[in-house]
C-alpha cells in the first residue's frame, strides 16, 4: 500500500456516479478516498424528477436477455453486465438500505413511499456512511495522466485533483460539460441525439382534445422500420405516451436525420381491429342502432367519445349523419382514419423526465466485465455517458445501477491488494 490511501475521483453526481462511488466504498471497506465531483448545483437531479417525482427505480423484469431487449442501443452488449448486477440485485440493495420497491401493472418499479426523495436520501446517506466526499459546482475540464499518481483531474474553480482511478459518469453527452472529460481521454463517441421525446403536431382539432388518452394504439413511420404499440396521450402540442416514446427511442437517429419532420400512421385500435372486423361492427351498428348519430357513438371500447367524434368528422361524416344513412364511401373513410390515420409531425418536445441521450462512448472501447476503458486504463465509464439508452420504464436507471456497480467494484479490486 502507498503511504496515502488510494484516491478515486467520480465525475458526475447522478445515479451512475453515486452508485459507482458507493459500490467502490462498499467493496473497499472504506479503505479508499472517494470523491464525487458534480458540475451542477445539486446532485441526483434526474432521480429527483423521474417518474413525475416518484422515481421509476427499475423495471420488474430480471432475466438479462429479456431485459436487454428494452435497450435500442446496447442490447447485446448489456447481457453480460445485466447478468453480473441484475435487476433483482438492485431491488435487494435498496431493500437492505430501507427502500422497499413495488411493481405497477406495466412493470415499472417505484419506492413504496411513492416519492423520489426516499431514493435520493438513501443514496446520499449510503455515501455519507462510507465517508464519500461530494463536491458540487465542480465541473471537470480534463483528465490527464500524471507521472507520480495515475491521473490529474483538471477542474474549474477548484484545485486540480491527483488520483489513482477515475470513473466518468457525466450523463448524456449532448452537454459540452459532460463531453469535456470524455474528449480529454480521446474516446470515440457516437454522435449524441435526443431519445425519449414527444411529437409536435400542428392540428388544432387534435390538440383541442388535450388530456384524452387511448389505452393501446399502434404507431408506425411509413417507409421505415419503426413501429410501436402502447398507451397514447393527446397533449396541447401533439402526441405523447409510451407508444410515442418507444418510437422516438427506436428511431432516435433516423428521426434526427429528417430534422423531426416526418409522417406517422396511427392505428387507434392498437391492432385489435382489421378493416373487415370494423366494417362488421359498423354494419351491426346500422342494424341495431340505426337511429343514433354516428359522431356521438364510439363503437370501439378503447376510443373515448371525444376522440371518436374527431375521427368521424375527419372521415367526412357530418354531425347529423345517422348509422342507418351512412354511405359506403363514409364507411371506407372511417375505416381508413381509425386504422391508419396519417399525421404530420413537425418537431419534438421534451417532457420533464423524458430527456435521454442516444449516443456516447463507443462500447467497443470498454471492457464490459469491469467498465474500464481499453484506450485509457484506470479510467472507467458508467451510465448514460456510454452509448447505451433504454426505453421509458426504469430501464435507463437499471443500466446506470448496473454499470455503476460493476465499475465501482472493479476499481476497488484493482486498487486494493
Amino acid at each position: 500500500m502507498p503511504p496515502h490511501p488510494a484516491r478515486v475521483v467520480v465525475i458526475g453526481g447522478g445515479a451512475a456516479g453515486f452508485f459507482g462511488a458507493i459500490a467502490c466504498g462498499e467493496r473497499s471497506g472504506g479503505r479508499l478516498a472517494i470523491h464525487i465531483l458534480e458540475g451542477g448545483r445539486d446532485v441526483l437531479q434526474k432521480v429527483k424528477i423521474s417518474g413525475g417525482g416518484r422515481c421509476n427505480v427499475t423495471h420488474d423484469e430480471d432475466d438479462p436477455r429479456i431485459l436487454s431487449e428494452f435497450y435500442p442501443r446496447g442490447r447485446r452488449a448489456l447481457i453480460g453486465p445485466l447478468s453480473r448486477w441484475r435487476q433483482s440485485d438492485t431491488v435487494s440493495w435498496f431493500a437492505e438500505h430501507g427502500v422497499e420497491l413495488h411493481s405497477e401493472e406495466d412493470g415499472r418499479m417505484f419506492p413504496v413511499s411513492n416519492t423520489s426523495s426516499t431514493v435520493v436520501n438513501c443514496l446520499q446517506e449510503a455515501a455519507r456512511a462510507l465517508h464519500i466526499t461530494v463536491e458540487t459546482g465542480a465541473a471537470v475540464n480534463e483528465v490527464l495522466t500524471h507521472a507520480d499518481r495515475g491521473f490529474k483531474v483538471v477542474t474549474r474553480g477548484m484545485e486540480d485533483i491527483c488520483c489513482d482511478a477515475v470513473l466518468i459518469a457525466t450523463g448524456g453527452v449532448r452537454n459540452a460539460l459532460a463531453r469535456a472529460p470524455v474528449e480529454s481521454t480521446s474516446h470515440i463517441m457516437a454522435a449524441p441525439v435526443p431519445s425519449l421525446f414527444t411529437f409536435k403536431i400542428n392540428e388544432p382539432e387534435l390538440t383541442a382534445l388535450a388530456g384524452v388518452s387511448v389505452k393501446s394504439a399502434s404507431i408506425s413511420v411509413p417507409g421505415g422500420r419503426i413501429a410501436a404499440s402502447g398507451p397514447l396521450l393527446v397533449t396541447h402540442w401533439g402526441l405523447s405516451g409510451p407508444a410515442v416514446l418507444k418510437i422516438s427511442s427506436w428511431g432516435a437517429r433516423e428521426l434526427a436525420a429528417c430534422h423531426y419532420r416526418f409522417i406517422i400512421k396511427v392505428d387507434w385500435s392498437g391492432g385489435t381491429e382489421s378493416e373487415d372486423s370494423l366494417r362488421r361492427k359498423i354494419s351491426g351498428q346500422r342494424q341495431s342502432h340505426g337511429a343514433r348519430r354516428v359522431i356521438r357513438t364510439s363503437i370501439l371500447d378503447g376510443i373515448p367519445r371525444r376522440l371518436w367524434s374527431r375521427l368521424t368528422s375527419k372521415a367526412g361524416i357530418t354531425e347529423e349523419t345517422l348509422w342507418s344513412s351512412i354511405s359506403k364511401q363514409e364507411v371506407g373513410e372511417l375505416c381508413h382514419v381509425v386504422l391508419g390515420e396519417r399525421m404530420q409531425v413537425d418537431g419534438k418536445s421534451m417532457n420533464k423526465e423524458e430527456f435521454v441521450t442516444c449516443g456516447g462512448v463507443d462500447l467497443k472501447d470498454i471492457d464490459l466485465k469491469t467498465m474500464q476503458s481499453l484506450r485509457f486504463p484506470g479510467v472507467y465509464f458508467a451510465g448514460e455517458v456510454l452509448d447505451i439508452d433504454g426505453l421509458t420504464g426504469g430501464f435507463n436507471f437499471q443500466s446506470a445501477w448496473t454499470t455503476g456497480r460493476i465499475a465501482g467494484e472493479a476499481i476497488a479490486e484493482k486498487l486494493l491488494p
